[in-house]
């Protein structure tokens, strides 16, 4: 069996269990040391001035545009081709998400299409760093700029990727991360955190995530209850000195996957820069249920990364999305290939003959 991925700790195992029990013997698990060194650390890695944990990615997502003073009656582009939590953000925070179609190899937000769906209730651009493959955010951020319009960067698959050696989340005013157990940087249960380097915002933030308090029981704003807790931020601590190096082992079993299924039977997306962190392997097919089922009969495990676009789920009626013929066509066709940095080139191997031995079969 080859399963799609394994959460179980493992090089990183011993500095995860010093990091609990750290923690357990300290008996501070909400907004403490903890908290203030990983955001510390965080910020640094992800070049930014300022790090904000909050309980969730979507939380992360939805608390910056507030901070930006979006809400009702508001607008924000972003893509169609994303977990549906990045829309739900949007509405979280008041405001309408308006879905511009994506670009067919890339996967991310179609600059032209984006530009097409400003209108003069749009305040902020959404781009998602899907696949961990970064949207193109100079031409993004050239749109936004001749509008006057905010960037708030949904990078909860990107962790440390770079776009022209420059690191996501540095092109918008603020950017926001997930620490769902399969990403990149993974919790051992939820976790999300917001970038930004303009001190006003992070404190803005900070304010927010906690009830809206300037000081304990003085609630100064309508705020809610989103804190990464003592446990989570000493592990993503611990963990985050590994992804460095879990960064290169996907990148390289992510080339060795390229090299193997090179006029294969399946479409595998072009790399657009090498700051691409690979938080997943996605490849595309018009045959994709039969395909799966070939590997899965193999004891290779397969998942669909998303299978319904969504400017046709049901949640985003009532918002009156624009088709996206090119989303929708891919949500048809892609599926993901397991990576992960504790697969083998052995492996890779493995699974990219049973993917060319289908199309040998066909």
């Amino acid at each position: 069996m080859i399963p799609f991925l394994s959460l179980v700790p493992g090089d990183d195992a011993a500095d995860v269990r010093a990091a609990i029990d750290r923690v357990i013997a300290r008996g501070w698990f909400v907004l403490g040391p903890e908290l203030e060194a990983f955001e510390n650390d965080f910020a640094a890695a992800a070049g930014a001035a300022h790090a904000i944990g909050v309980g969730n990615g979507t939380d992360a997502l939805a608390l910056a545009l507030r901070a930006l003073g979006v809400g009702p009656g508001d607008e924000v582009i972003t893509s169609p081709l994303s977990a549906a939590f990045s829309a739900l953000a949007i509405m979280t925070a008041g405001a309408r998400p308006v879905f511009a179609d994506i670009d067919p190899e890339r996967l991310t937000l179609d600059p032209a299409a984006c530009e097409r769906a400003i209108t003069s209730r749009t305040r902020a651009i959404m781009p998602v760093h899907l696949y961990g493959q970064p949207a193109d955010m100079p031409a993004i951020a050239s749109i936004a700029a001749r509008h006057e319009i905010a960037i708030v960067e949904d990078c909860c698959q990107a962790h440390l990727a770079t776009c022209g050696g420059r690191p996501v989340g540095s092109f918008g005013i603020a950017a926001a991360y997930s620490f769902y157990p399969t990403k990149n940087l993974g919790a051992l249960g939820d976790g999300g955190a917001i970038t930004t380097s303009d001190p006003g915002l992070a404190s803005a933030l900070k304010q927010l995530r906690n009830g809206g308090q300037s000081s304990k029981y003085h609630h100064d704003t309508f705020g809610v209850n989103s804190r990464l807790d003592e446990m989570q931020a000493a592990i993503l601590g611990a963990r985050l000195r590994w992804l460095p190096s879990w960064t290169a082992e996907r990148r390289a079993l992510a080339a060795r996957y390229r090299e193997q299924l090179d006029g294969g039977p399946v479409h595998v997306p072009r790399e657009f820069d090498r700051g691409h962190v690979y938080h997943l392997f996605p490849v595309l097919s018009s045959r994709r249920a039969e395909v799966q089922a070939f590997l899965t009969a193999r004891g290779i495990e397969t998942l669909v990364h998303y299978p319904v676009a969504l400017s046709r789920q049901p949640a985003f009626a009532s918002q009156q999305p624009a088709a996206c013929p090119v989303a929708e066509r891919i949500s048809r066709e892609i599926f993901s290939l397991p990576l992960h940095p504790r697969m083998t080139t052995a492996t890779i191997d493995e699974v990219a003959a049973a993917v060319r031995a289908f199309g040998a079969a066909a």
